[in-house]
C-alpha cells in the first residue's frame, strides 16, 4: 500500500520555474513506477511525465519535453517535477499515482495510488 501528497504548486509568471514533490508512505514505493498528470478546467487529466522503479527510465509528454524533468529519491521515498520555462497553458491541477509492473506510463487506467493534487497556476 502506497499513500501519496503532493505539494509545491503556486502562481508563478510565465517563463518562471517550480518544483513539485510527492512525498510516499506505506510499503513498495521502490516497486513502483511513478507518473505526473494534470488536470485542467474543462479537459481530462492527461499523462505529463513517468519515472521506472529504479528511476533509470524516463517518460515526456511532447508539450512539456525539454522542460520539464522527473526524477526520484527512494532513499527519501519523494518523486520530484523540476518544471522550468512554464507557460500559461502549463495551469492546472497536478497529480502524483504510482504504478506496479505491466502496461503503458501513459494511460491513467494503469496507476493505481493517486495523490490528491497540488494546484499550478501560470501567469502571463
Amino acid at each position: 500500500q502506497v499513500s501519496l501528497v503532493e505539494s509545491g504548486g503556486g502562481l508563478v509568471q510565465a517563463g518562471g520555474s517550480l518544483r513539485l514533490s510527492c512525498a510516499a508512505s506505506g510499503r513498495g514505493f521502490s516497486n513502483c513506477g511513478m507518473g505526473w498528470f494534470r488536470q485542467a478546467p474543462g479537459k481530462e487529466r492527461e499523462f505529463v511525465a513517468g519515472i521506472s522503479w529504479s528511476g533509470g527510465s524516463t517518460y515526456y509528454a511532447d508539450s512539456v519535453k525539454d522542460r520539464f524533468t522527473i526524477s526520484r529519491d527512494n532513499a527519501k521515498n519523494t518523486v520530484y517535477l523540476q518544471m522550468n520555462t512554464l507557460k500559461p497553458e502549463d495551469t492546472a491541477v497536478y497529480y502524483c499515482a504510482a504504478r506496479y509492473y505491466g502496461g503503458s506510463y501513459y494511460s491513467v487506467q494503469e496507476y493505481k495510488y493517486w495523490g490528491q493534487g497540488t494546484q499550478v497556476t501560470v501567469s502571463s
